[in-house]
């Protein structure tokens, strides 16, 4: 469907070169400011740029043109250098015409094999996933969903953190206090299980510290010498020398720890096309070191450890390789770029999910990568994201001061269920029907409320954070429920209308349907969930205001009356498929 901003581009085009002996094949529109008559505003003072003349003089010149030779303008105003151009309603009752027929209006098919890979989630199993990980997974997930709409392949993948000195010390804390706990013994999630053992060696850790310290020892080199963390780092060395007993352990802590994952992914509603494991590609990322080494893109030190210096691009030097031969998380970064690559030839980009607190670590492996010669190390992309914290500080999983991602979930829909029961519209609905209805709600509270600008930070308090009211997730989720009752019962059928007139209010709510293809691409160029929802609960407004204020059902107009109610059906369409982007679902009743 071509937009009207193209339209009259392309008779505009023949026109300027025709007059003025320039050729202009772009032209800057924007709708019409809401205090000037008119839908569609020409910006004339960018013409200013190849035409030398007054701007009202030309504005007029062009709206008399197009008054003339383009059948949808009627009427044109010039303020300043503003061409405000008025639009037949024929040509709105036409666009509703080419949408209703459009399948899935808005989402283009790839027109290419290439491939856009967009990492999120990637934890750390030595502890549950909790508020930070919802962020970033609904993040990454809706952005990829973003993407495909806008024509290209997709691949949602992760990288699981599955060792190193993190996950040692889970593994220690439970050796020594865990007295065989399993899941099954405890009943607990396999992630919460282990992450209470990560808690356990903080607090026993600390322990140790003090007392050491107490003994007179300097606080840094207690930390360095406490014998847990010895212990930990005694577990990490075996791990990558494959002692049998450790591996063992390794992989029965880490299966627990999946099947718990995945129990939470399931219930948030996200989902992966792929997955690796930095217990593997951390060799290829050795292997990378040895390259570096061998061209001198890296250095080794005295003590055995390896370096790359970028104090000349602006940055300082970078650890790659302990003293010891373990890995480091860049080690494990590049090999998972190459594998990624070696696994996607057709990788046409790479997304990065990953909070701001990792900008720097970004900036440095992108660097070692276009060092090491790979040209498609450009097409890598950090999406830094703003953190999440508590009103009592920063979230600390160590110290087990962390909003946990399934009890969130659990509060979201209990807070639904209490809301629903008060406006007491449920009456006939099984209770089984009212738990996902419940679910959905809760869910799409929390997904709405965090579809903020990934650039921001923001201050989470899950006890005054439910807000059911003004530009939340219940808020859009209701009205498309009160599109299904008017639609229930009503066959809706794709017709030509040839309506002469129709309301502003219709009108408006045409004008914002027919931006909605322009804001998938800009969301999706821009990495912004945000632009979608803000695109949706203006739609639901000015959806709403049409509600309150037109007849839709009764009239004595039978063709006005089935435009409205296919009017209510491509609304309701577009909520459905702009919500599912951003991985909300929409109940058919509230």
């Amino acid at each position: 469907m071509q937009s009207l901003a193209e339209q009259i581009s392309e008779t505009l085009t023949p026109f300027i070169k025709e007059t003025f002996e320039v050729e202009i094949l772009q032209f800057d529109f924007q709708a019409t400011r809401k205090e000037f008559d008119g839908d569609l505003t020409l910006v004339v003072f960018s013409l200013l740029k190849f035409i030398r003349t007054n701007p009202v003089q030309l504005s007029n010149q062009i709206g008399e043109y197009l008054k003339i030779h383009f059948d949808w303008v009627t009427d044109f105003n010039v303020v300043k250098g503003f061409l405000n151009l008025s639009i037949q309603d024929g040509y709105y009752v036409q666009a509703m015409n080419d949408i209703s027929k459009t399948e899935k209006f808005g989402f283009r098919i790839p027109d290419s094999d290439s491939l856009t890979i967009v990492e999120y989630s990637s934890p750390n199993t030595n502890k549950p996933l909790h508020l930070g990980h919802i962020r970033n997974n609904l993040l990454g997930f809706s952005i990829a969903q973003i993407i495909e709409a806008s024509g290209k392949k997709v691949l949602k993948t992760q990288i699981i953190n599955d060792r190193g000195i993190h996950i040692c010390k889970s593994m220690v804390a439970w050796k020594k206090f865990g007295q065989e706990e399993t899941p099954e013994s405890t009943g607990l999630k396999g992630d919460k299980l282990v992450g209470n053992y990560y808690v356990r060696f903080d607090q026993e850790y600390k322990k140790e510290i003090e007392s050491l310290i107490k003994d007179g020892m300097p606080e840094e080199e207690a930390k360095i010498k406490a014998p847990l963390f010895k212990e930990a780092q005694s577990m990490l060395r075996a791990w990558e020398a494959g002692d049998v007993e450790v591996v063992g352990l390794w992989e029965k802590m880490n299966n627990w720890v999946y099947k718990g994952f995945e129990t939470t992914y399931s219930n948030l509603g996200v989902s992966f096309d792929s997955y690796y494991y930095e217990s593997k590609t951390y060799l290829l990322g050795k292997e990378l070191i040895d390259q570096g080494l061998e061209q001198s893109v890296f250095f080794k030190k005295e003590d055995g450890s390896v370096w790359v210096d970028l104090t000349e691009e602006g940055l300082d030097e970078k650890l790659l390789l302990r003293s010891d031969g373990t890995a480091v998380y860049m080690t494990q970064d590049l090999g998972t770029a190459l594998q990624r690559f070696k696994d996607n030839p057709n990788m046409e980009g790479m997304v990065y999910t990953v909070g701001n607190e990792q900008d720097y670590h970004f900036k440095v492996l992108f660097l070692i990568l276009k060092k090491l010669g790979f040209s498609w190390s450009e097409s890598l992309y950090h999406l830094s994201y703003g953190m999440v914290d508590l009103p009592e500080g920063k979230m600390k999983s160590r110290e087990g001061t962390v909003v946990d991602a399934d009890d969130l979930m659990i509060e979201m829909s209990a807070t639904a269920e209490t809301l629903s029961e008060e406006l007491g519209k449920l009456e006939g609905m099984s209770n089984e029907d009212k738990k996902e209805l419940y679910q959905i709600i809760g869910l799409g509270a929390l997904k709405y409320f965090i579809k903020v600008d990934p650039k921001k930070s923001f201050l989470f308090d899950p006890k005054t954070s439910v807000d059911f009211a003004g530009n939340t997730g219940p808020f859009i989720q209701y009205t498309y429920a009160r599109i299904q009752s008017i639609l229930r019962g009503r066959a809706v059928v794709a017709k030509n209308y040839t309506l002469k007139s129709i309301s502003t209010k219709e009108k408006d709510i045409l004008k914002q349907l027919i931006l909605y293809p322009e804001i998938i691409q800009q969301a999706a160029k821009q990495y912004s969930p945000a632009l979608i929802a803000n695109y949706i609960y203006d739609l639901v407004k000015l959806f709403n205001s049409f509600y309150q204020n037109i007849p839709i059902l009764g009239g004595n107009d039978s063709e006005l009356e089935s435009f409205r109610v296919s009017l209510c059906n491509e609304v309701g369409k577009v909520i459905k498929t702009g919500t599912s982007l951003l991985g909300i679902s929409v109940p058919k009743r509230m």
